[in-house]
């Protein structure tokens, strides 16, 4: 923080952060932003050459802030800013930072977009402003030519050099440049700034994370360097997500995703732990395969950012537990069983090549930590990105997938928890389930007088019931049915009262449709009897048990949570994970995946284990924030807690057997109750089947 200032100083306050403070006149603007705090980038040390600390004076009457802004209030360009502008161009109403002086109060803009000499402008993955405070720093300095006179190493020169410009202080420095620094200091390359006489000019790339270790040089390069760049990656059991950004500018230059190859080992996170305990050589296998896949990434997404992956100096990746530890190359056996221990739980931070990585041999490689053995990095990612503890509102944040992670609280507590859906959400366990791809049916509506449904298709605009919709999807067919329109086939007919609250198929209705049909002892619906080629589209009584059998369990997590919060209501709902993107909120509070909720609180909040990444890799303060957050959350082990049967049971009917929808119910016309016997004939449950229930019960608590 700046020095006590006199009150007649001028008054400088920096935009978007609100940062402000009084700073004499002819402080650099530079100058005055680091002291309150506010990032600035600068690679070349206030020498105007590398155009990174640029900067927007906002002009007029800032009433709110008691600020009269003007461009009048700034030093005019001085020689090297005027040269910078002549040979590399400054956009109109831009300045530099580390040449425009203070002259009076300002409103200072710090563009969040500054990309210098870039080609390619993407649009953000996330529309969040990230506030900058990078591990890596790019510090161009000037350091003396070897002298008889002063036997100094150039090494210890170059360390001299980045102490006196950069303030850097006990060094430390990556093996692998010590046998190339020299060569370095004396490459020279064209086009590059004027350099002053019995001096060589080069840039450092620095590495700190935590203000308490040793800053590191990791990157060493002859003359101004201008660009260094992350990844924020998360490896999903099925996918895995990646962002290309870079660290001076905060831009996400590209952003792409590929299937995760292990799923030829197994297509659950429980199957993959099979398949490493029955095969000797599994675990290899498997950490081969997601390593090949995230290095073919870096590839990719460096091609489309037209980055060269030997400009990547820091990696921040997220995952599930049982991912974590194979991507890592640890054995994920013990998650497999109780007490579902793991290898380790904290932040992990290494040199990436350790692992394979191929990007530059100095980057740095950091791991979120882990909440427990099934709520992993993925979900501190996702708890970083939203923030429950940031907030009064008793929020709940589901990631829904295989193993479904569960996280509820606010700023006084946070409890999470994992519950075992299983893959029917996915489109396995259903008969005609597949994964969200072209010709996959994405969205359903059944009338509830006829029962006649209309359905939407991945790659058709329109709805089945409109003109066009048969000619317009034959170039993808209609192959199957995907995870979120399982859930509102499902919800559906329950609504149209084709299902009965414990999830029965209502066999007597065959004679009010012929889309009833029988199937051995109980019945099915029939959604589309599918073209010349095509399959014939039908939700089951086994369909409809699986996607009870999944909702329940995560239900069943989550009303353990509120009861350990002692809330009988939650006050918001997020969504995160590529599924979750998909559903439909009224549909999932219909199916009762999720409690009863103001449906205008339930979003989808998209791949937030990734945008909890991204945040890691800009801001170091947020690698602090989220372990400091995870040593906070309590951990619920669903196994362990008795009462986990009883509330599976309650939630095996639709919405719930006990829990009541007030806010649903105004939304959506809720059936009255009728509870279906096996054959489809109306009955109270059985004890067989409430028998089968607790088993389920059982097996999902276990």
């Amino acid at each position: 923080m700046n020095s006590p200032a006199n009150i007649t100083d001028p008054l400088v306050l920096f935009m978007p952060s609100g940062k402000r403070g009084r700073f004499p006149v002819g402080t650099p603007i530079l100058d005055a932003a680091r002291q309150l705090g506010v990032y600035v980038e600068s690679v070349c040390g206030g020498r105007a050459t590398c155009g990174r600390c640029q900067i927007e004076v906002q002009e007029g009457n800032f009433a709110k802030h008691k600020i009269v802004s003007s461009n009048d209030h700034i030093s005019p360009k001085g020689p090297k800013e005027e040269r910078y502008e002549r040979v590399r161009g400054l956009p109109e109403g831009r300045r530099l930072s580390c040449s425009a002086t203070i002259a009076g109060d300002l409103v200072i803009d710090v563009p969040q977009d500054t990309v210098i000499n870039a080609q390619v402008v993407r649009k953000a993955a996330t529309d969040r402003v990230i506030e900058r405070n990078a591990a890596v720093q790019l510090c161009y300095v000037e350091l003396e030519e070897p002298d008889m006179h002063k036997p100094l190493g150039d090494l210890d020169r170059l360390k001299v050099a980045l102490e006196k410009d950069w303030g850097w202080k006990d060094l430390l420095v990556a093996p692998h440049l010590i046998p190339q620094v020299q060569k370095i200091l004396r490459t020279k390359l064209p086009d590059q700034p004027e350099v002053s006489p019995g001096k060589w000019g080069v840039t450092a790339v620095v590495h700190r994370d935590m203000d308490s270790s040793r800053p590191f040089i990791i990157g060493l390069f002859p003359g101004l360097k201008n660009e260094a760049y992350g990844i924020a990656c998360d490896i999903g059991s099925t996918t895995i997500a990646m962002h290309l950004v870079s660290l001076l500018s905060g831009r996400i230059a590209a952003s792409s995703g590929t299937s995760n190859p292990q799923i030829r080992f197994g297509e659950d996170l429980m199957s993959r732990v099979s398949y490493v305990m029955m095969n000797p050589d599994g675990r290899e296998a498997m950490t081969k395969a997601v390593r090949e896949a995230v290095n073919s990434l870096i590839g990719k997404v460096c091609e489309e950012g037209q980055a060269n992956r030997e400009d990547i100096f820091d990696c921040v990746f997220v995952a599930n537990p049982i991912m974590h530890h194979l991507f890592l190359g640890i054995d994920p056996t013990e998650l497999g069983q109780a007490p579902f221990a793991l290898a380790v739980s904290g932040a992990l931070q290494f040199w990436a090549h350790e692992i394979d990585i191929e990007v530059n041999r100095g980057a740095r490689l950091y791991t979120l930590p882990c909440i427990a053995g099934h709520v992993g990095a993925d979900a501190a990612g996702a708890t970083l990105s939203e923030g429950p503890y940031r907030q009064d509102k008793m929020m709940l944040l589901v990631d829904v997938g295989t193993n479904a992670e569960i996280v509820l609280g606010n700023r006084n507590r946070v409890v999470a928890a994992s519950s075992p859906t299983g893959p029917a959400f996915e489109g396995a366990e259903i008969s005609s389930g597949q994964r969200a791809a072209p010709g996959a049916i994405e969205r359903v509506r059944i009338d509830p007088e006829t029962l006649e449904p209309k359905y939407r298709v991945i790659g058709t605009d329109k709805w089945s019931d409109e003109e066009g919709f048969e000619e317009e999807s034959w170039t993808t067919g209609v192959t199957g049915i995907c995870g979120s329109a399982i859930i509102e086939v499902v919800a559906e007919m329950y609504l149209s009262g084709i299902i009965s609250e414990d999830g029965v198929v209502d066999g007597t209705l065959m004679a009010k449709s012929p889309r009833i049909i029988p199937n051995g002892r109980t019945f099915s619906y029939l959604l589309r009897e599918g073209r010349q080629g095509e399959p014939r589209i039908t939700v089951t009584q086994n369909d409809i048990r699986a996607i009870q059998l999944a909702k329940a369990a995560l239900y069943a997590g989550v009303k353990l949570l509120m009861e350990k919060q002692g809330v009988e209501t939650v006050d918001t709902i997020r969504f995160a994970g590529a599924f979750g993107s998909f559903i439909d909120p009224k549909y999932a509070m219909v199916l009762g995946l999720i409690p009863d909720c103001v449906l205008s609180e339930v979003k989808a909040v998209g791949n937030a284990a990734g945008t909890g990444a991204l945040m890691a890799l800009l801001n170091r303060d947020h690698r602090r924030e989220i372990e400091q957050e995870v040593g906070r959350i309590e951990k619920i082990e669903t196994a362990l807690e008795p009462h986990f049967q009883q509330l599976f049971i309650n939630a095996m009917a639709l919405p719930n057997k006990v829990d009541p929808f007030p806010q649903l119910a105004e939304q959506v016309k809720l059936p009255p109750r009728k509870v279906s016997g096996a054959e489809g004939e109306a009955a109270d449950a059985s004890p067989r089947r409430r028998s089968r229930e607790e088993r389920a019960a059982r097996r999902a608590r276990d």
